[in-house]
């Protein structure tokens, strides 16, 4: 390949290993209407079963209460509140843990997040463990689908599963942040880039705090989707913690240009998924930010309890919205000037990021339309910031996550090293940029 050719990785072969996905929504809604319309000893069947689970993973969630309970008092940023191991969760090479410790919402005041932290078996360094803060994507903010509280987890059912083995051989520490509102008490802030960067930071600092991690101060991100904003964003406010040494940022997939996302997809179905969280989280950072006119009246009426439940489990109300042709947005949300302020300051300004970033990307993808990363591509290599691009081929926006976890951990493997990566600037994008509508 020359250098003058964009690197776009094949598509994987199927004979190559594959998490347990996630079931696309359209799957899932027709297993529901077989289910429906079998016979009556079947349905009978499968609705005690599901019953029986219901109240299995009810009587989990009420066992975990108290300790996802806030605090009597207004915890430090990065203060372990608390630590316990996840006893039914495998991790070769590692042990996993829950979390619960400080960090602040955007306007500073003290809240408190959930989270995990992983740490391998193996014995540490002199120097401490690297430590890799992991984002996790749009998932609802609903207790049963907090990934630190999901109910009889395996490493197929966390989107961080497909690399956390190889971490753990690479001897990092790895912190996994719920967000602060998300299977806690208090207000979540989604896709609000300082709220997401401190939870990120904070808990690098649980990991500092906690003695047997023997984490070190220095630190790399990545995340997918949600948690690609997240990730991106720490690298603009890495100055919240100058104790610590953040030497790279990467993303697979990140919803990062939120102003071209919102113009391309705001009439897609892909808004009911990311629209429900945004109408509850940025008026809370942006009194007066208008929801009637902006959203629909349909929106207007569901947009709450979906945020606050979980996408996995509301895969009937947005099937429907979909047959229907049920539009989350009135029209173009960013024809409202306040909408179009939000989304401006929430959107990662790569020219602000001065260290090195890597974003793994599928010309496939049909939630994070590629485009908008080649924005941001484009944006960084004119302001001369270091960044690495991996375009990937057939591959979907979820299984990003999963190729670009093993690509990231490799190129993070020489940012922990101290090596220079190789800029991606020389390379022409495989696709136009999308326009910044700002």
């Amino acid at each position: 390949m020359s250098s003058t050719e964009p690197f776009v990785a094949p598509t994987p072969s199927s004979a190559e290993p594959r998490r347990r996905r996630r079931w696309p929504i359209i799957t899932l809604a027709i297993i529901g209407v077989i289910a429906l319309v079998g016979g009556g000893g079947y349905l009978g069947w499968k609705w005690v079963s599901s019953e029986v689970a219901a109240n299995k993973a009810r009587d989990f969630q009420n066992s975990l209460a108290a300790f996802y309970a806030t605090p009597d008092h207004a915890a430090a940023p990065g203060e372990l509140i608390r630590i316990e191991p996840i006893a039914d969760l495998v991790v070769p090479g590692g042990t996993a843990y829950r979390t619960l410790y400080g960090t602040q919402a955007p306007d500073g005041t003290a809240t408190v997040t959930s989270g995990m932290m992983i740490i391998p078996n193996s014995a540490a360094p002199a120097g401490g463990r690297p430590v890799l803060a992991w984002a996790h994507g749009t998932l609802g903010f609903g207790n049963d689908c907090t990934p630190s509280r999901t109910f009889e987890p395996t490493l197929n059912s966390l989107d961080f599963g497909s690399w956390l083995p190889a971490a753990m051989q690479r001897g990092w520490v790895v912190t996994a942040t719920d967000y602060a509102g998300v299977g806690t008490a208090g207000d979540p802030f989604y896709l609000i880039g300082r709220s997401e960067a401190q939870d990120v930071i904070n808990s690098v600092r649980a990991a500092r705090n906690y003695p047997a991690a023997d984490a070190s101060t220095t630190y790399a991100t990545f995340g997918h989707s949600q948690g690609g904003h997240s990730s991106l964003s720490t690298g603009l406010f890495a100055d919240y913690a100058p104790e610590l040494n953040l030497v790279a940022v990467s993303a697979a997939a990140p919803a990062a240009q939120l102003g071209a996302l919102f113009a391309q997809q705001y009439d897609k179905p892909v808004a009911w998924g990311d629209g429900p969280s945004v109408a509850v989280s940025w008026p809370l950072v942006y009194p007066g930010l208008p929801l009637d006119g902006v959203l629909t009246p349909s929106a207007m009426k569901d947009y709450s309890e979906l945020a606050h439940g979980c996408l996995l489990s509301e895969v009937g109300q947005l099937v429907v919205k979909k047959s229907t042709d049920a539009q989350f947005f009135a029209g173009n949300p960013l024809n409202n000037a306040a909408w179009s302020r939000a989304a401006q300051e929430q959107s990662v300004d790569p020219t602000r990021i001065h260290v090195p970033i890597f974003i793994v990307q599928s010309l496939s993808d049909n939630v994070v339309l590629p485009n908008t990363n080649a924005l941001i591509a484009q944006q960084a290599c004119a302001a001369g910031e270091p960044i690495t691009v991996s375009w990937l081929d057939m591959v979907t926006h979820e299984d990003t996550a999963v190729m670009g976890g093993m690509l990231a951990i490799s190129w993070l493997q020489d940012r922990f090293n101290g090596i220079a990566p190789t800029n991606s600037c020389d390379q022409p994008l495989p696709l136009a940029p999308a326009t910044s509508p700002f």
